[in-house]
């Protein structure tokens, strides 16, 4: 259906008005709070450098608890802000939470709600069917870039491009400045072992070794393998490489930890110049990041 607007000489779709209804109605209440305030949560969690869920309810058919639109946040300890209906339903919500927490994936859940299901529930509903989306919001995903070298400046500025926040290590500051790699966020011109009390390590950092020797390589991956980074990558040739894990090893780095190290690191495509072998690790780090896929499943 189309209405006119004599006055202001314009059509207006009553489905554009219904969706414009909508959304001021999501915006003012969800569950007690105000979606702004649910929002406003997710995103100071995000900021503390916390991994949440955002869920939503995206579709349902018949009687359902509550609407389509409705959300909650949800963190890794169970804790959540605003409500997608309570009850049995939302416990089960929670727990599929945790494990796509886990594995960093997002969820489309299908609930069907039968009338047992539903005599379990807050509100006696009748039985119904809806869809919840699972969303798994990150903070910035950002590249520890250690080494300053021209393999380094051409992985920060490919790193940036790509929407990575950047960080440069190197204890030579005639190499780590603003000067040589303008694009960068932040740049820590420290030792190795100073500089890592600087660093906050998370699910969202990718790590990348390129530094001027295979002593420092040594050394920044002895003290990051164990951390909870998605992505550890390490230059050099297998027999370098094979060198320092033999040493990583000999102090007691066991051999599942060194297998998730990407070393030689990039995808092989004969690079060679350090832009080609920028393109090498980028690609490999964005591999890595696209695994992240949604999983769908019917309750």
């Amino acid at each position: 259906m189309v209405f006119y607007n004599p006055k202001k000489k314009v059509f207006f779709s009553c489905r554009y008005i219904y969706i414009s209804i909508t959304v001021v109605k999501w915006n003012f209440v969800i569950g007690g709070l105000k979606m702004s305030e649910i929002l406003k949560e997710a995103l100071g969690r995000i900021n503390k450098s916390e991994t949440i869920a955002l869920v939503t309810i995206v579709e349902t058919k018949g009687s359902t608890p509550r609407e389509v639109g409705a959300k909650m946040v949800v963190g890794k300890d169970g804790l959540i802000t605003g409500t997608i209906g309570g009850g049995i339903t939302e416990a089960k919500v929670i727990e599929e939470v945790k494990q796509a927490l886990k594995e960093g994936k997002g969820r489309l859940l299908t609930y069907r709600l039968t009338k047992e299901q539903a005599a379990l529930d807050e509100g006696a509903i009748c039985g119904g069917e809806m869809k919840v989306f699972i969303d798994i919001l990150q903070p910035k995903e950002e590249v520890l870039i250690f080494g300053a070298g021209h393999c380094a400046a051409c992985v920060s500025k490919l790193a940036k491009t790509v929407g990575f926040k950047v960080t440069i290590i190197d204890d030579r500051k005639e190499f780590a400045n603003q000067e040589r790699f303008p694009e960068t966020d932040e740049i820590i011109a420290e030792e190795i072992e100073k500089a890592l009390t600087h660093l906050k390590i998370t699910p969202s950092t990718y790590i990348i070794v390129l530094t001027r020797g295979h002593l420092k390589d040594e050394e920044v991956l002895g003290s990051v393998i164990r951390s909870n980074a998605a992505y550890i990558g390490m230059i050099g040739s297998r027999k370098k490489n094979a060198t320092v894990f033999q040493h990583l090893e000999e102090q007691g780095i066991s051999q599942d930890e060194l297998a998730k190290v990407h070393a030689p690191i990039g995808i092989d495509i004969k690079a060679q110049t350090p832009e080609e072998i920028a393109v090498s690790i980028m690609a490999e780090i964005i591999q890595v990041r696209r695994k992240k896929t949604i999983v769908t499943s019917n309750m």
